[in-house]
């Protein structure tokens, strides 16, 4: 078995893959452009196992955290469902091996062997990489990009301190004990570099990695200092500033590259990383694939604290500055939205004012003025997303006592990530309903327990369906300018409602076409409003059409009409009058629709 970055096994992966660029059974080419795809997210061990049932009842225990069983084979039966709900790609939670002795680590992050596909995910543990590489050919083959989730900033629970699996911060290296092939950390283990015969089922790999000195080893983040120095729980953090350790991590992914084949790279804890490392990786990975013909590789990155719009500046985009020197280019090219998170969701919910999505994106502007050439271009730098499996609540809430209720509450929020910028990504489980709230485990259910057959004829598969065919056939939804507009309910006052469960309005625009985005946010009430749209491109008398409402009856618009005598409140803060062309809307509660000239 290989155990080097350098052997000749590794090494041959390369050269094939240099060999093969631009040939018809080379390294699959990348997308034009990451806008025109939808994301699909899934945890590899809670999507599908066709052999089994899930390991566990019920299938959303919201305190289960073992493994439940998913397999590759299961996400590869199961390509055909993902695409026709509209995808473009899947995102797979880490798929590299993890420690076997831990059975918590169903998520993936514990990575332990860098250069090996998960056994528990595999049919035959001792072909997974095999497994994995089949997978990702068959995605290509059903039309569909594959992005694997991936670990620079800590390995697996690899050592212990004094036996103790996390210890207090310090402000020099303590001492530890490298766990055996058993967990057990060892006494005579202190030093991984010395260990004789190491077994492939401990310690770190490959040989390379085996380092002290590439771990921090000072326990958990200092109470007084940054919350990104210090393991991440059980996690042992990796010395990420050293060059040799940067070094052979960014060939560890380039040979994850050249052996699976894969398209992009979602980036796990990209904050705790130096900022001159995310730099160096990214254009690495970006060098190589394009060495290998993958002209449009797309990373992108968590950062996911208070201060996210600053720290997502500070990272994202291929050709950025941050700050004023010239000489500090940025390799990463986007970064999941969180700003947008935190703030469209409570006012989906009706919380929170729709003005709060507004002042949300007038303070994008100002944090990454750098990165921004046009309002527009930002639509490339952020991967948007209502759920996921680190934020304990899924979209949908189903009330105990009417679970439909809110449903359409629901398909609300989700028109609104196909509507506005960046690039829409789908947690798996939603297309089916999924409620889970309260956990990490609550939101990681076993999906093929609820949906053995995996049905397309739900509520909300159908609605993701519809909502990606509008997507695909309006390039303003994908790449147009995105301007926030002010609504009124008497026809002479406009502003950006103030007020929750109010309603929020806004505009893409491409070339000669605008569409208009206006969705309700209440619960109880239908409304009557006027939003502005573009005097050039919507003309008076000009009928709006309904390209989507997430409402089985919508009411068309109102032709639109010229208005004079009006005061409008800019969303950048100052008031302007008349004349504006606007358009009169009737949206029942919780009803968004998509209009088009």
């Amino acid at each position: 078995m290989y155990t080097s970055l350098f052997s000749a096994e590794v090494q041959a992966v390369f050269d094939q893959a240099c060999r093969a660029s631009g040939q018809t059974n080379g390294p699959f080419p990348s997308p034009a452009d990451w806008r025109d795809h939808s994301i699909y997210f899934l945890l590899v061990d809670r999507f599908n196992n066709p052999s089994a049932p899930p390991a566990h009842a019920p299938y959303d225990d919201p305190h289960y955290d073992r493994f439940q069983g998913g397999t590759f084979r299961g996400i590869r039966q199961r390509l055909d469902y993902i695409k026709n709900l509209g995808m473009g790609a899947i995102w797979l939670s880490p798929v590299l091996k993890n420690l076997p002795f831990s059975d918590t680590s169903y998520h993936g992050y514990g990575i332990h062997d860098f250069l090996r596909a998960e056994p528990r995910f595999a049919d035959n543990p001792n072909q997974a990489d095999d497994e994995l590489r089949a997978l990702v050919d068959a995605a290509h083959q059903a039309g569909l990009y594959v992005i694997f989730d991936i670990v620079l900033n800590h390995t697996g629970n690899v050592f212990a301190y004094n036996g103790n699996t996390t210890a207090p911060y310090s402000d020099i290296p303590l001492p530890i004990q490298w766990r055996d092939a058993e967990g057990i950390p060892q006494a005579n283990y202190s030093d991984v570099a010395t260990i004789t015969n190491p077994s492939a089922d401990a310690f770190v790999w490959p040989t390379e990695l085996q380092n002290n000195a590439y771990f921090r080893r000072q326990g958990g983040p200092d109470p007084k200092g940054p919350d990104t120095l210090g393991d991440f729980s059980a996690l042992k953090q990796l010395m990420t500033d050293n060059p040799e350790l940067q070094n052979y991590l960014i060939r560890a992914y380039q040979y994850v590259i050249a052996r699976y084949d894969i398209d992009g790279f979602r980036i796990d804890t990209l904050r705790y990383l130096p900022a001159d490392f995310a730099l160096t990786f990214g254009n690495a990975v970006r060098e190589f694939a394009l060495a290998i013909g993958k002209k449009n590789f797309f990373t992108f990155g968590e950062v996911w604290d208070g201060n996210a719009e600053n720290d997502i500046a500070r990272f994202i985009g291929r050709n950025t500055k941050m700050g004023n020197d010239a000489n500090s280019l940025i390799g990463v090219d986007a970064a999941l939205d969180y700003p947008l998170f935190n703030t469209l969701k409570p006012v989906i919910k009706g919380s929170q004012a729709p003005s709060t999505v507004t002042a949300m994106y007038q303070w994008r502007k100002q944090s990454e003025q750098f990165i921004l050439s046009s309002h527009g271009d930002a639509t490339r730098y952020f991967v948007t997303f209502l759920d996921n499996h680190d934020v304990k609540e899924r979209l949908r809430y189903a009330n105990p006592n009417n679970p439909d209720r809110y449903n359409d509450q629901a398909t609300l929020g989700l028109a609104c990530l196909y509507a506005l910028p960046g690039i829409p990504c789908v947690y798996y489980g939603t297309e089916q309903g999924l409620h889970g709230v309260g956990s990490d485990a609550a939101v990681r259910e076993a999906l093929w327990g609820i949906a053995p057959q995996f049905p397309q004829n739900g509520l909300f598969y159908t609605e993701l369906k519809k909502l990606a065919a509008v997507r695909a056939s309006l390039p303003a939804l994908r790449y147009g300018r995105f301007y926030f507009r002010p609504i009124s309910g008497d026809g002479k006052n406009f502003a950006v409602s103030a007020l929750p469960n109010g309603v929020l309005a806004w505009s893409r625009i491409l070339n000669d076409r605008e569409i208009l985005v206006i969705a309700n946010t209440s619960t109880t009430q239908t409304v009557n409003v006027y939003a502005i749209v573009d005097m050039s491109l919507s003309r008076t008398g000009n009928q709006m059409t309904v390209c989507y409402s997430n409402k089985p009856h919508p009411e068309a618009p109102n032709p639109v009409a010229r208005f004079g005598a009006v005061t409008v409140s800019e969303v950048d803060g100052p008031t302007g009058t008349g004349p504006i062309n606007a358009v009169r809307v009737t949206l029942q509660a919780m009803e968004i629709q998509i209009l088009r000239i």
